[in-house]
């Protein structure tokens, strides 16, 4: 088929696997000719398979003749048919003439129908007409004669102008236009018997026109008295039967013989009707014997309507006789419808066939044979003609069995003899008792008689006295004289053995080296070590075509040596049986089939290291003759010591080893022997342990074992010890030598050393550290202050205390430990505290400690105030210094002193704490209330505990009056201020107040305010002014501020200048591909001009390698465009310089005077202009002053490629701002406004994020959407009334969707899915108006689907489908275990908005039922009429789905139909699902209840109502009324 691939190869599989079958070649007939000739043999198996091939090729033959005689009819009928059609055809272009090539008329129908057999090819399962023509055939009449033209008959007209004898000399003068009218004799020799008809009954005559009436009754009564004289009535029976008048016949109806005459016969031959039919038509005797007379009669029966004279002629056979006939009347005549009887004797001189006849004469021209036929079954021997006894060794007797059986019908007695003795004179002279003997073979028995059916064992001895083929023929004869010969064939064969091959090949011994004469070949072994054991395979093959049995002997060499061409002594030759010989041979004993190589394996063990050349002489006997030496052979090995290597020799164990611990270190030992060896390693348990794992074990030739040694030290220091591995068989061990060395525990100390840092003297200090045993042992220890630093000292007494100061510590173990100390006295303490641990070392932590006690003094404690003015206070700084590492808390108190009372003092801070030996810097405030020098003291309080000594600061102050001259000065930190403000904001505006409005009222853009405006500063005071710019309009103003102190003026240059202001606006996350989002944004122009913008789109590149662009500009950058975005020419407003003055006005035309022609702008690159995801429309707007306008920013969704999960649109948008009117531009002096790209542009962020559409799918099984469902979940368990339509098996998803973007999307699914949820929910199956609905998922939502499979009886159909039948996306599947499932295989879709889908793959697994029968016929074989027999049946379901069955008997009607002859029960039910691997069963059990003695046969089909495939259960059985049938059994219960 066009465009079908081609299908795979399977061949070289097929001959892998079934080798034999497939590349066998097939039995063609030669072959299959001389299986069958080979036939009578002893092995059934071999007659069993003849006789099926015999069956194959007959049945084969008959399809052949079948075939072609089905092909021979359709060629006929084809023939037929064309020959027919072209008849037709050529009919129809007579009638048309020449014209009928133009009249396109269509094709005659096929007439192949009528000629071909229906019954035939539709027996033969051909295609029959009657298959594609469905109309009816018509029913037609019998043909009948061509009417006469209407253009030859005559009219009215005519007979009335003209006259008779112009009639008739018309009819002369036109022959050719008149038919001759058909005679009414009948004539068997022409057609017209079949086509007569009546000549002028159709016309008026013509003397009806010229008589009268009275005339012409007058002739017609003459002519009837004419007619009576002659009418009289013949006997038929004298006229031939074949003729009208000669009566007709009973069998065969007269127009019948009239339709059937042309055709058949000549009307003419007198055989053409029979006159007689003989019962039986064929005389046949059979089963006869000689010397008795048989007898049989015949009828003859006259098949005529008239009565018939017969004569019957004899046989010539003188075996046979006829006697006289019985008539039903007298004078030999039969009537019609009766019969006569002869009867027929047969007297048989022999058992051979007869053939003859007998002659009936009757008045027909030919007679009537009767053939007569004695014919008796012949016996058959299933002897070949060639018996072939197979080979024997010359000098011995072969006896072989031939089974020989009757498979005739007759009986049969046989004598066999040789050839050349036939023919005997007489049988008792060739007659023998034993074998009939031909040398070199017999035969028993020679003579034997064979029943039908019955079979013996002939006996053929062959007994040859030299080799070579042998032949003899002999003569087989029966008491039917039927003779036969038999060809007896043997072959006569010598003692033959060979050698054919040794593992590693045979050997040769060296020139002078001993060895044994006899021997035919030598083998020589490797060395080997004591107790191993080698082998090798010996392959000795028996080239005779006999069994020979065989046994093998060890023995001792005869060894010689001899010199080349040296004779043999060989009365030194001696056969002594070796029994401590180390070789052996298996097997030992057995029998060698003919031509077959025998496989032997030589095994060579030797006991002990010793080197020794043994021999082997191998004999081969016969036990029925005696012993003959076939084969010997010279065998050679030796033995070697174990060799033995240590990997490494000896093991040092590195470093020290904590003592009780297992210390394990891996080791080798190969072994270079020839054969494996086992070890054993000792034991080493005094104080040190030493042993390895594993203890015992083999290790193979040339391989190694890896072994580890535990070593366990008991005490601390070196150990070394050797240890001893015994090897089996071996004198000498092999010696492993081990060194290590111990210690004991090992304890850690958390801290180095122990900082207990500086302490106040009395006080007591904690501290605590962590004591860390490192080694796996318990530790025993103590700890205390060293003894030679409390000597150092010269106390007695520790200053520490320890908790806890002694213990245990577990392996691994930690310990706390707490260390008090007492500052008793101030010092710089270094001490030891030692750990002491038992069987290990000591170890020491250092102590560290500073004991003081606060103090402080100042750096300077004399502080001078030159000159303070009266009441206005005065500072001055001083330094107090910690002397001490501990922290000082300090206070100040009063003035102290004489003077104290005319001046106030404050010290800040007044109190606090000083860290250690820290520097602190006080500040101290002095008013002086009086015009004088004081000198006081300033006293710092001591807190108890804190400071040692009292601090105290001297201060002198000089008070002075100020000078009235003199006035506050003050000043700007400041004098220029610029500032960069905002012009205006996009997003809202709000009313300025009353106060900015007013400010703002003059309409120039920008306003300053002042605050505070005025007053009063004090002496040194820090005022900070606020100055407020408020604006509407962005621009560069310059401006001066004057600010007057005590009536100087002071003046302050102000400029600033607006500032721009960005937007940011968020589209969120969207779909790829989804529709454009469009954001509306407002703009408010605060200011009192007119602002034109023009917008550009740019997206934002992140890795960009860009730094600067360059535009280049030619003409105005942002020109005017009209509504379709063409260019219009400028037109400059002069409404504003008419408003602002002449001078204005001139200045404004000067400065725009020159026009630039090409502008370059070079701006830092921060994006790419596009209209492309974000484009802002219109692109050109004008903002009137005071009032707002909006635009669209939109945003169209990438379409994302399917590698990238998410994409985040960056970009933005600028907003460039110009001024048409000349005198918003400028104002000299005071106001200058960039515009166009030399202003900032408004600008706005755009942010938006792309992502595909996905929704995150959770199901409620880890597997997926994977349906298990079985079909018995269509029966429920309490049976309905009928099937359920569907069972559904369901699972739930939740879709959620965590895009971030709103989704709309359909689900698809097809049957036999469906999906179910939400009412919104629509499948694949609903109509195309609700599948436009879409569903409609917010961000972080979800919902619940349940996704649900239908089982339905339509389902289960596809099981008995082929698989090129099924539907895409359906699978049968076979499993190992039994079960048969059904695969669907889908995808649920979610089409999304955007034309994306999601595929979820579905899968269903339906598993449906399997039945299987235990047997599938059952034979009753032959029963007693009317006694029922059981059997029993298993049904068997091997699937794991339950099965509903019924059990349907055959249709074909059964003889006594009204009895029942076959049942099975139960006949109907449910098998469970198959367990663990074993099937589920129930019995059934088949009566059968013969009604008479006929065969019966019948099938049951067991029929599942799940669809399953039926299983056939064939049943026959024949009854019989015989006795020996019947069940006694049954009878006595």
């Amino acid at each position: 088929v066009p465009g079908r691939p081609e299908p795979p190869d399977i061949s070289h599989l097929l001959t892998s696997v079934f080798s034999e079958a497939y590349t066998a070649e097939p039995i063609g007939a030669q072959a299959g000719a001389s299986l069958v000739r080979s036939r009578g043999g002893d092995d059934p198996h071999h007659e069993r398979f003849v006789a099926e091939l015999q069956q194959l090729r007959a049945e084969y033959n008959r399809r052949l003749a079948e075939a072609d005689m089905v092909e021979k009819h359709i060629i006929q009928a084809r023939a037929r048919a064309t020959a027919e059609e072209e008849r037709t055809l050529n009919m129809l272009k007579e009638d048309a003439g020449e014209d009928f090539q133009y009249l396109d008329l269509p094709p005659v129908k096929s007439s192949f129908r009528w000629f071909v057999d229906d019954e035939l090819l539709q027996k033969h399962h051909l295609i029959c007409p009657g298959d594609y023509i469905t109309d009816r055939a018509p029913i037609t009449r019998a043909p009948k004669g061509k009417s006469e033209p209407d253009y030859i008959k005559e009219t009215f007209s005519f007979k009335q102008l003209t006259s008779r004898s112009l009639r008739d000399k018309k009819d002369k003068e036109i022959p050719h236009l008149r038919k001759t009218p058909v005679s009414l004799t009948l004539n068997f020799l022409s057609p017209s018997l079949y086509f007569s008809k009546k000549s002028g009954s159709s016309k008026k005559s013509a003397w009806k026109n010229t008589m009268c009436k009275a005339d012409r009754e007058q002739e017609r009564a003459y002519l009837a008295r004419l007619a009576n004289r002659h009418n009289y009535l013949k006997n038929p029976r004298f006229f031939p039967p074949n003729t009208s008048r000669g009566g007709r016949s009973l069998i065969f109806p007269q127009k019948k013989i009239e339709r059937m005459c042309p055709l058949w016969f000549s009307c003419s031959d007198p055989q053409a009707v029979p006159v007689f039919l003989a019962n039986p038509p064929t005389v046949l005797f059979s089963n006869y014997e000689v010397g008795k007379v048989y007898e049989m009669t015949i009828e003859l029966q006259n098949t005529t309507s008239v009565s018939r004279h017969v004569r019957v002629i004899p046989p010539s056979t003188p075996a046979f006789a006829i006697g006289l006939g019985k008539f039903p009347g007298e004078g030999g005549i039969v009537a019609p419808g009766m019969t006569c009887q002869y009867t027929i004797q047969f007297i048989p001189e022999y058992l051979a066939d007869y053939e003859d006849y007998i002659l009936v004469d009757t008045q027909s021209s030919y007679p009537l044979l009767i053939p007569i036929e004695a014919r008796r079954p012949p016996p058959i021997l299933t002897l070949p003609h060639t018996i072939d006894c197979g080979s024997c060794l010359v000098g011995g007797v072969k006896i072989t069995n031939f089974v020989c059986r009757n498979e005739g019908l007759s009986t049969g007695k046989f004598c066999i003899m040789p050839k050349s003795a036939w023919p005997p004179p007489n049988f008792r002279a060739v007659a023998t008792i034993g074998f009939v003997e031909q040398a070199p073979f017999g035969i028993h028995p020679p003579v034997f008689e064979l029943c039908p059916g019955e079979a013996m064992l002939l006996e053929v001895a062959f007994f040859p006295s030299s080799p070579g083929n042998m032949e003899q023929v002999y003569t087989i004869i029966c008491d039917n004289c039927q003779v036969n010969d038999i060809t007896v064939t043997g072959l006569g064969q010598l003692i033959a053995m060979e050698l054919l091959s040794v593992t590693g090949g045979e050997h040769y011994h060296v020139p002078g080296e001993a060895r044994d004469v006899t021997a035919q070949h030598f083998i020589c072994f490797d060395s080997q070590n004591p107790h191993s054991t080698t082998e090798k395979q010996l392959i000795i093959r028996n080239s005779t075509h006999v069994e020979l049995p065989f046994y093998w002997q060890i023995m001792k060499p005869n060894l010689q040596s001899l010199m080349p061409e040296e004779p043999v002594n060989l009365a030194k030759i001696k056969y002594n049986l070796d029994l401590e010989s180390g070789f052996s041979l298996n097997p030992a004993l057995g029998v060698l089939q003919p031509h077959t190589d025998h496989k032997f394996m030589l095994t060579y063990a030797p006991k002990e290291v010793w080197v020794v050349i043994p021999y082997m002489i191998l004999g081969n006997t016969d036990p029925r003759r005696d012993d003959v030496i076939a084969l010997e052979i010279e065998v050679k090995g030796s033995t070697e010591p174990f060799q033995l290597l240590l990997e490494p020799y000896a093991i040092f164990i590195p470093g020290e080893n904590f003592i009780g611990i297992n210390v394990r270190k891996s080791f080798k030992m190969w072994n270079n022997s020839k054969s494996s060896v086992k070890y054993s390693w000792g034991k080493i348990s005094e104080c040190d342990i030493l042993e390895v794992e594993p203890h015992t074990g083999f290790i193979e030739a040339n391989e190694c074992c890896g072994f580890e040694l535990n070593f366990t030290g008991g005490k601390p220091g070196h150990a070394s010890h050797n240890l001893h591995c015994k090897i089996e068989h071996s004198t000498e061990p092999v010696v492993l030598h081990a060194e290590a060395a111990f210690k004991g525990p090992v304890l850690s100390i958390g801290v180095p050393s122990l900082q207990l840092g500086l302490i106040k003297l009395g006080e007591n200090v904690l501290s605590s550290f962590e004591i860390q045993n490192l080694s796996p042992l318990p530790a025993q220890w103590r700890m205390q202050e060293s003894r030679a630093c409390l000597g150092e000292r010269n106390e007695e007494v520790s200053p520490f205390t320890i908790r806890p100061s002694d213990g245990e510590l577990r392996p691994l173990g930690e310990c706390r430990v707490s260390v008090v100390f007492e500052a008793r006295r101030c010092q710089h303490l270094q001490t030891v505290l030692d750990l002491v641990v038992e069987n290990g070392e000591k170890s020491h932590l250092p102590v560290f400690a500073e004991v003081q006690t606060p103090q402080a003094c100042l750096i300077s404690s004399h502080l001078v105030f030159s000159e303070i003015y009266i009441g206005a206070p005065a500072q001055a700084n001083i330094r107090l210094f910690n002397q001490m590492l501990l922290p000082a808390k300090y206070c100040w108190g009063e003035l102290i002193g004489s003077q104290s009372a005319l001046c106030s003092a404050i010290v800040t801070p007044a109190s606090g704490i000083l860290g250690p030996n820290e520097e602190k810097e006080l500040c101290v405030e002095l008013t002086a209330n009086t015009l004088v020098s004081v000198k006081t003291s300033l006293k710092m309080n001591r807190e108890p505990g804190s400071l040692s000594v009292n601090g105290y600061c001297s201060i002198e102050v000089n008070a002075v009056m100020p000078d009235s001259s003199i006035w506050p000065c003050t000043f700007f930190e400041g004098q220029s201020l610029f500032c960069f403000l905002k012009s205006f904001q996009t997003t809202a505006f709000c009313p300025l107040s009353a106060l900015v409005a007013a400010l703002l009222s003059h309409g120039r853009g920008a306003a300053f305010h002042v605050q505070p405006s005025t007053g009063t500063m004090k002496a040194f005071q820090r005022l900070i002014i606020e100055i407020t710019a408020y604006n509407n309009m962005w621009g560069e103003y310059h401006d001066d501020l004057i600010c007057v102190v005590g009536g100087v003026c002071s003046s302050d240059q102000h400029s600033y200048r607006l500032g721009d202001l960005s937007l940011f606006s968020r589209f969120g996350t969207h779909v790829s591909g989804g529709d454009m989002v469009s954001r509306c944004i407002r703009l408010n122009n605060p200011t009192p001009f007119d602002i034109r913008m023009d917008w550009e789109t740019y997206n934002q590149e992140p890795d960009s390698e860009k730094l600067v662009d360059l535009l280049v500009f030619y003409g105005t950058p942002f020109p005017l465009k009209d509504i379709d975005g063409n260019e219009v020419e400028s037109s400059t407003s002069t409404s504003e310089t008419k408003d602002g003055g002449r001078s204005d006005s001139e200045d404004c035309s000067q400065a725009t005077a020159t026009k630039k022609i090409i502008s370059v702008i070079i701006q830092a690159h921060e994006g790419v202009p596009s209209d492309h995801p974000f484009c802002v429309t219109p692109r050109q707007i004008v903002i009137p002053g005071g009032g707002s306008t909006s635009i669209h920013v939109a945003f169209n969704p990438l379409i994302l490629p399917q590698s990238i999960n998410k994409m985040e649109c960056q970009g933005y948008a600028l907003g460039f701002m110009s001024l048409d009117q000349k005198l918003a531009q400028m104002i000299p002096g005071k106001v200058s406004r960039s515009h166009g790209r030399e202003v900032a542009p408004l600008r706005t962020d755009l942010q938006a994020l792309v992502k595909p559409a996905l929704l995150n799918v959770d199901m409620d099984c880890d597997e997926g959407l994977v349906f298990y469902a079985v079909a018995s979940d269509l029966i429920p368990d309490q049976p309905l009334p009928k099937v359920l339509t569907e069972s559904i098996t369901s699972h739930n998803l939740k879709l959620t969707n965590s895009t971030g973007a709103l989704l709309h999307f359909r689900l698809l699914l097809s049957m036999p899915f469906s999906v179910a949820g939400d009412k919104s929910l629509k499948t694949a199956h609903s109509d195309r108006e609700e599948q436009e609905q879409e569903l409609l998922l917010h961000p972080q939502q979800n919902m619940l689907v349940k996704v649900s499979f239908h089982t339905t009886l339509e389902l289960l159909t596809y099981q008995s489908l082929p698989a090129e039948q099924l539907l895409p996306g359906i699978r049968k599947l076979e499993l190992e275990n039994g079960d048969r499932k059904l695969e669907f295989s889908q995808h649920l879709v979610i089409e999304y908005k955007n034309r994306t889908t999601q595929l979820l793959p579905v899968t269903a697994f339906l598993t449906v039922p399997v039945l299987e029968l235990s047997c599938e016929t059952i034979d009753f074989a032959t029963c007693f009429v009317g006694q029922p027999k059981i059997e029993n049946v298993f049904l068997l379901n091997r699937s794991r789905c339950r099965s509903y069955w019924i059990v349907l008997l055959g249709t074909k009607p059964l003889p006594h139909a009204d009895l029942e002859v076959f049942s099975i029960s139960p006949s109907s039910g449910s098998l469970e699902a198959r367990e663990a691997d074993l099937p589920t069963k129930v019995p059934l059990q088949i009566c059968f209840t013969a009604r008479s003695g006929i065969k019966y046969e019948t099938t049951a089909t067991v029929v599942g109502l799940l669809g399953e495939k039926p299983c056939t259960l064939h049943i026959r059985g024949k009854g019989s009324y015989d006795e020996k049938y019947e069940d006694l059994r049954s009878v006595f219960k």
